[in-house]
Parts: structure tokens; C-alpha cells; sequence
């Protein structure tokens, strides 16, 4: 597989892994949800730090784009091999 077919790849997958998490991470910490939803507001157990595991999916992901869209930059000079 080449290289800037790889790196295109890894920012597909990041794209779409941002936009799921942060579409949770919002449900999550400003929709407003009810006991029967079963959602944990933000600070109780099942929390990291206090933030759902999506808020910090999303920032991985995030970092991840910025790291494919700055190789695919870098790597339009080359060959791709």
C-alpha cells in the first residue's frame, strides 16, 4: 500500500471516528437527559477525571486528523512509495 493511500485512509477513519465521538461527547455533557436515559452525568462512576471516555475519544481523534492532513501535506512531493 502506498504511502499517501495509507495516510488518506488513517484520515478517513479519523474523520468519521471524530464526528461519532464528539456527536456522543455532545450528548453526553449538554443534552439534557433524563433518569430513564441511564446516561452518567459528568463526575459520577463510569467517568475518567470526570469526563465520559467520548470527550477524550474526541481529542484523540482530532490529533489524529491534524496528523494525517500533515502528512498527506508533506507527502504530496514524493513519490508514495
Amino acid at each position: 500500500m502506498k504511502r499517501i493511500v495509507a495516510l488518506k485512509t488513517v484520515l478517513g477513519v479519523s474523520i468519521f471516528g471524530m464526528l461519532f465521538s464528539g456527536y456522543l461527547s455532545y450528548q453526553e455533557l449538554f443534552r439534557k437527559t433524563t433518569d430513564e436515559v441511564g446516561c452518567s452525568p459528568v463526575g459520577t462512576p463510569g467517568t475518567i477525571f470526570g469526563f465520559p471516555p467520548c470527550v477524550y475519544g474526541f481529542f484523540i481523534y482530532f490529533l489524529l486528523v491534524i496528523i494525517a492532513l500533515l502528512g498527506v501535506k508533506g507527502d504530496k512531493g514524493d513519490k508514495g512509495e
